[in-house]
């Protein structure tokens, strides 16, 4: 009884800071000191209900395993940014959305109503779903979408997981509001493997459109050419002052001298990987993709879409305003870049109101020197056992292509170079969404929706990198197709992903659904099996890896949770070209290890 009476007082606490949020954003009043102090005193009760959340969690007030609440109204709300309002898809009328917070092994529930004329479906992004693979939540890959009008309850434990996580929309581009951090922390009575920050932050770095995110896809798409880049970036929904009418759009914190901070950051960009940085401030990231890793200091981070990062921060500086910053990581060279940095606040308390804020130093914006120093740095906190015999060995292409035009208004349809249509693929096969979702097919042996002949390598071998054709003539098509890999339970495997220069060289961040794995090699230019060097000792454990701009990226994992499990790259419109393919892990023995019966309110397409 009374652990149910705590559950359900979590629960209130946290709707009513929820309430106080979405209440302080549209609270005004005829009397502008009154509208100020009443502004100020609900800020206060906001941040102090989500302090106490977040800590009541973290200092293991609950025993034990424990179920966590969450009710997610899909909800449109008029949002103006940029001298422009617009209509935006939200979850709760927030942008960024709600904080999910759990421990680990926790329980998490959260049901989802669809209030909005668009479907939807959530994705909780870096939880293993183990044994769970229903509501791991990408559109017609392990479910149909949620519907207008209609809800979905996603139940799943966080099984020996503790971390930074984010939750988005998996249908159309609509993660580009559709988004929230997911913190869990470790059990009650288990530090972290680093000294105790005095306070903590989320950074959910963004990119945002004055236009409707899916009319962008959908206009896109039919160009058959590349995307508008995006208007604004982002940190927590705030554009900062180098926007048009964004003077006081702007994120920030206040450090108290000599205090430790760590920031949880998230990249929830729809298209653009980003460099992160604070004014005369090192960053020691103590943990990547959830996962904790040896502490490495920096002065920059390049953290892609999917990816998060936690990093320390010590206010060792004199007292002042130093700049928070966020530009493009232009790996791709012939890509459209927005190229104004977004602006945040890390601000000693004490500064003088007057004064102007320290500007972050950002790395060249296509320094891959400086991404390559930081995942250089990323190492498992432990020894690991990572297995070196292998079962399965997949080497497969990542890139761009172009289509031939066959349409009979190439200039509004064959926008792509060459007078072509753009596309992605894996192993030269576009991915295409089915009519029904693939794990529904799959479970219940629907004929038709997919088949079973995704290649173990690409269908010829060249220099990927350096002579790779490019020109409509050749051979830049790639086939169309539903195809995907079925893996043995338990099977031990090994994959290399190869970036390619049929259109144009770039960093793709590409994420695993369902699993984690060690990223145990990397390097510039073809992937050759003599040459490459690996850690087999302390390589980090991730869910997203940055395949290199040219480069190549070895990946092992053991397909130990039985399912129907999503590899793409993160990068939006790669994604919708049909960058991505998917594996099924059969069952093994026993319902530990087979994939359990359908929910019941499970959406129907």
């Amino acid at each position: 009884m009374v652990s149910l009476c705590l559950k359900v007082y979590e629960q209130r606490i946290q709707l009513i800071a929820e309430s106080i949020c979405r209440v302080v954003a549209s609270t005004s009043t005829p009397y502008p000191q009154m509208s100020n102090l009443i502004t100020l005193f609900m800020r206060w009760l906001c941040l102090l209900s989500a302090i106490y959340n977040a800590k009541h969690i973290a200092h293991g007030s609950t025993m034990g395993e424990s179920t966590r609440f969450y009710d997610f109204k899909v909800q449109t709300k008029r949002d103006t940014k940029l001298c422009n309002s617009k209509d935006i898809v939200t979850i709760n009328g927030m942008f960024p959305g709600p904080v999910i917070y759990a421990q680990e092994d926790d329980r998490v529930i959260v049901k989802v109503t669809n209030k909005t004329p668009s479907n939807v479906t959530i994705h909780w992004h870096g939880v293993r779903q183990r044994l769970s693979c229903w509501y791991d939540g990408p559109s017609l890959i392990t479910q149909c979408p949620i519907q207008s009008g209609q809800s979905f309850t996603y139940n799943f434990s966080v099984v020996q997981q503790k971390g930074t996580f984010f939750w988005h929309a998996h249908v159309s581009w609509l993660r580009g509001t559709v988004h929230g951090a997911m913190i869990v922390y470790p059990k009650a009575g288990v530090p972290y493997p680093f000294k105790f920050p005095d306070e903590e932050h989320i950074i959910i770095l963004g990119e945002y459109w004055l236009q409707d995110l899916q009319q962008i896809e959908k206009a896109t798409l039919a160009s058959g050419g590349p995307p508008p880049k995006a208007d604004a970036y982002t940190i927590n929904g705030h554009p900062g002052p180098n926007y048009n009418c964004s003077t006081n759009d702007v994120y920030q914190i206040d450090v108290i001298p000599g205090k430790t901070y760590l920031l949880r950051l998230i990249n929830a960009g729809l298209n653009t990987e980003n460099f992160f940085t604070i004014a005369n401030h090192n960053l020691t990231i103590v943990e990547a993709d959830a996962e904790y890793t040896k502490p490495f200091t920096t002065d920059s981070v390049m953290i892609g879409p999917g990816q998060t990062l936690s990093v320390l921060i010590s206010a060792n500086q004199p007292v002042g305003k130093y700049s928070m910053a966020v530009a493009p990581y232009e790996s791709g060279k012939i890509v459209i870049y927005q190229n104004v940095s977004a602006i945040a606040g890390f601000n000693y308390i004490g500064a003088p109101s007057d004064s102007l804020s320290l500007p972050a130093k950002l790395p060249k914006l296509d320094d891959e020197v400086a991404v390559k120093t930081v995942m250089d740095g990323l190492r498992s906190l432990n020894q690991v056992n990572v297995f070196k015999e292998i079962d399965k060995h997949l080497f497969i292409t990542i890139g761009l292509n172009v289509q031939k035009c066959h349409s009979k208004t190439p200039k509004q349809n064959c926008q792509g170079m060459h007078n072509g249509v753009l596309a992605a693929s894996m192993n030269n096969i576009s991915f295409v969404n089915p009519n029904i979702s693939i794990l529904e097919a799959y479970y219940k042996k629907i004929k038709g929706t997919y088949t079973e002949d995704f290649p173990d390598t690409p269908p010829k071998f060249y220099d990927f990198v350096n002579g790779a054709p490019n020109t409509i003539p050749y051979d830049t098509q790639s086939l169309n197709g539903t195809r995907i890999k079925v893996l043995k339970y338990g099977s031990r495997v090994q994959l290399i992903l190869q970036d390619t220069g049929i259109v144009n060289t770039e960093n793709h961040p590409m994420h695993f659904h369902g699993h984690s794995f060690y990223v145990v090699g990397y390097g510039k230019g073809n992937y050759n099996p003599i040459t490459a060097q690996f850690n087999l000792v302390d390589p980090p454990y991730m869910n997203t890896i940055g395949v290199p701009t040219g480069g190549w990226a070895a990946i092992r994992f053991v397909a130990d949770n039985p399912g129907v499990w999503f590899l793409h790259c993160h990068i939006d419109i790669h994604k919708s070209w049909g960058l991505g393919m998917v594996f099924i892990v059969n069952n093994g023995q026993g319902e530990l290890e087979s994939l359990p019966h359908p929910p019941p309110d499970l959406p129907q397409c």
